[in-house]
């Protein structure tokens, strides 16, 4: 479970899912104590199962994760998306939880289009007749906004993009995550409990500073049970315009 904390909640609150929910000096005073006391708030979130439910079309979950940002992985999960697509007897969907920094609607082509609501939930936007893509970008009035959120509105987000979007008959569900091992990732990892995530591939660049986030990442996978189908490392030589000789070694340790 996730130490959520509410909005409402104090500064030191132990997160509604800690043993000390609740029970904490820090937690007197707080409007959700009594709920926190009694237990209530480490049932299981009921959402789990309506995903799971809304998930069992779907025949394939991977997540493409980072340790670092900038290392190119929201364009990796849009060239596998694409080539994944590219069987026109597949159908593909690409989800961009990346709350804070949704690049999925402008590097797939889609800046300014708009999610519409029907009788079965929200309809994602299409690449093509068997691509389909959802992020919150589609929901901002215009690129530049910044979304603040805390992390229990990120989750809402996140558990609605899995609940309530019409996704259909899918073969491929690939989740294009922000950087780090943070609130995003954990709450993807919970709500797909209930269903089956095939696993994470795991985007690099050759720097150091890349690499060690990315053994977090690693870390990450291997605590929440994830498995990790590969490591993909972007930037890793330089292809000189003149001579068109390839440099692997170029600034790998800078």
């Amino acid at each position: 479970m996730m130490a959520d904390v509410p909005d409402d909640a104090p500064q030191h609150c132990p997160g509604t899912a800690s043993e000390q929910a609740g029970k904490t000096s820090s937690c007197d005073g707080c409007p959700n104590q009594k709920a926190c006391a009694s237990g209530a708030t480490k049932a299981p979130d009921p959402a789990i199962a309506e995903i799971g439910a809304k998930m069992a079309t779907v025949k394939h979950i991977i997540l493409v994760l980072s340790g670092k940002g900038g290392v190119g992985k929201s364009t990796f999960s849009a060239h596998l998306a694409h080539a994944l697509a590219s069987d026109n007897t597949k159908e593909v969907a690409l989800l961009d939880v990346d709350i804070c920094g949704p690049s999925i609607p402008r590097i797939m082509g889609l800046e300014g289009e708009q999610v519409h609501q029907s009788g079965s939930g929200w309809s994602p936007v299409y690449v093509d007749d068997n691509l389909a893509v959802m992020s919150i970008g589609f929901l901002l009035s215009s690129p530049d906004d910044a979304v603040i959120w805390r992390g229990p509105k990120k989750n809402g987000m996140i558990k609605q993009f899995l609940r309530d979007v019409d996704w259909g008959e899918l073969d491929y569900l690939i989740v294009d995550t922000p950087p780090g091992t943070s609130d995003e990732h954990l709450s993807i990892v919970q709500y797909l409990s209930s269903t089956h995530i095939d696993g994470a591939v795991i985007i690099t660049t050759p720097q150091e500073v890349s690499l060690q986030d990315v053994r977090k990442e690693i870390r990450f996978c291997q605590k929440v049970k994830l498995p990790i189908i590969g490591v993909v490392e972007n930037m890793s030589g330089f292809v000189c315009p003149s001579c068109k000789v390839t440099d692997e070694h170029s600034d790998a340790n800078s």
